[in-house]
């Protein structure tokens, strides 16, 4: 009995051993067998952990002037910085690429991203957009549109437009990945509600301590991240006349839309701050209405409002994506 109980894990083993080999026998004949060593790469901890400003290059500060839109032919305008990324394909930031996209009165734009969602901002103008050849809904100037990813939409005007449009076919090109179903429902955010829902929040008595005077727009399909859609964030926001915002960051990207200001509105960027909280030898991006600027991620940024009007802005960010995966770190001065 004693002999046995040894015995036994060893034949066991040796079963083992021997199904492995036939299993190994039983391989189809001219089966290459490769060496997958070659690629392989090995770097000490300290030399490789953090390569962003080496090996992998930073956001950089860049402003897209409006004259990149005004009076243009019909057509899509990329913001694109794939040079400065050292990216594959059109983009603005590592995950989001901007277009303008200028659409004449009486003609149409098509468009069918690799993405997962898009956004749209009417700068200027009125249309109508026709989804998937079904569903349309009509647009004017200050309007936002969210749609899902893998809609075929035609953009087609009434009066001459200008769009701002925002996706993440970056994100996608990087992964290798297509959209396989639709994360949320079109939604049109009104110009006249934006600017009611924006009303209400500057008119109250706390406005004058916040960091923004801001509406942040939320589809009811993301009831967690509380964004635009899963990975898209915007923000309709008001520089009040005289406003210093002090600084904040976060580790979305920010792509800034100037929707309207006067000369003397800027915002100071910068990655550091000094002791007293200003931005330690910031960048100055002067604002132009209708022309937007990336604020790179975890940089510092303040906006400030010199001009004696005031100014809106409509940022949008990968922040969707940031908080769901918990590392939008947002901090203020």
């Amino acid at each position: 009995m004693g002999s046995t109980s040894r015995t036994a894990p060893r034949r066991a083993k040796m079963d083992a051993v021997s199904a492995t080999h036939e299993a190994i026998v039983g391989l189809p004949v001219g089966l290459a067998r490769e060496d997958w060593t070659g690629d392989a790469r090995f770097h000490e901890y300290t030399r490789a952990a953090n390569p962003v400003g080496r090996t992998t290059s930073l956001v950089p500060v860049r402003s897209f002037p409006a004259s990149l839109h005004a009076g243009a032919p019909t057509g899509i305008i990329p913001l694109d910085l794939s040079g400065d990324l050292a990216v594959e394909g059109p983009a603005t930031s590592p995950a989001l690429l901007a277009s303008f996209v200028s659409v004449r009165s009486g003609e149409q734009v098509r468009t069918e991203p690799r993405a997962t969602s898009e956004l749209y901002v009417v700068m200027s103008g009125a249309g109508t957009t026709v989804v998937d050849d079904e569903h349309a809904v009509d647009w004017e100037a200050g309007d936002v549109v969210v749609l899902p990813g893998g809609c075929r939409s035609t953009h087609v005007a009434t009066a001459d437009a200008t769009l701002y449009w925002v996706t993440d076919e970056p994100l996608l090109r990087y992964l290798g990945v297509a959209p396989t179903e639709r994360r949320l429902r079109p939604t049109l955010f009104p110009a006249a509600r934006c600017a009611e829902e924006l009303a209400r929040v500057a008119a109250d008595p706390a406005a004058a301590r916040r960091n923004r005077v801001s509406v942040l727009l939320n589809n009811a399909d993301q009831p967690q991240t509380l964004t635009a859609t899963h990975v898209l964030w915007a923000m309709v926001g008001l520089l009040p006349v005289g406003a210093v915002q002090r600084p904040h960051r976060h580790q979305s990207v920010a792509l800034d839309l100037i929707l309207d200001c006067g000369v003397g509105c800027y915002t100071l960027v910068g990655p550091r701050l000094a002791d007293d909280g200003t931005i330690l030898d910031p960048v100055r991006v002067d604002w132009e209405a209708g022309g937007a600027f990336v604020t790179p991620p975890g940089w510092w940024h303040a906006h400030h409002n010199e001009s004696g009007v005031e100014a809106h802005l409509l940022p949008v960010q990968d922040a969707g994506l940031h908080t769901y995966l918990r590392t939008l770190d947002i901090r203020f001065t």
